[in-house]
C-alpha cells in the first residue's frame, strides 16, 4: 500500500508517546572519550551520575579515555594457549617424567607385570 494512510514505526495499541506521557527526562551531559586510534565517542550520562575514566569505543573496541592526547593504550592479547603448554608452564620435563613413571609402574602392577 504505497502513499496510504498507514502510521509506520508504530502497533496497534500503543498509544500515545512523548514527554507528555512518559515524564520528564532526566537532564543529561555528554562526555568524549578517545581511543588509540583515535576515535571520539561521546556518551551521555545523567548530571548526578560517576563519569568512568575509562570506555569501549563503538568503531574499534579498544579502551577510550577522558584525555584526548594521552588515550589508553590497547590491552595486550595473549595468544591461544593449549592444556599442554599450561601444563608445561608449572612442570618441568623432570617432574613430567617422575609422572609418567609413577603412572605405568601403578598400571604394570594393576596388570600383574613386574
Amino acid at each position: 500500500m504505497v502513499g496510504g494512510n498507514a502510521i509506520r514505526g508504530t502497533r496497534i495499541g500503543a498509544g500515545p508517546s512523548g514527554e507528555t506521557e512518559r515524564g520528564e527526562a532526566a537532564p543529561r551531559r555528554r562526555v568524549s572519550y578517545w581511543c588509540a586510534n583515535g576515535h571520539e565517542s561521546r556518551p551521555s550520562f545523567a548530571m548526578d551520575a560517576e563519569i568512568p575514566q575509562e570506555w569501549d569505543c563503538p568503531r574499534c573496541g579498544l579502551p577510550a579515555g577522558l584525555d584526548k592526547e594521552n588515550p589508553p593504550a590497547a590491552p595486550r592479547t595473549e595468544p591461544y594457549k593449549s592444556h599442554l603448554a599450561y601444563v608445561k608452564e608449572r612442570r618441568s620435563d623432570a617432574d613430567g617424567e617422575a609422572i609418567l613413571a609413577e603412572a605405568l609402574e601403578r598400571l604394570r602392577r594393576r596388570r600383574g607385570e613386574s
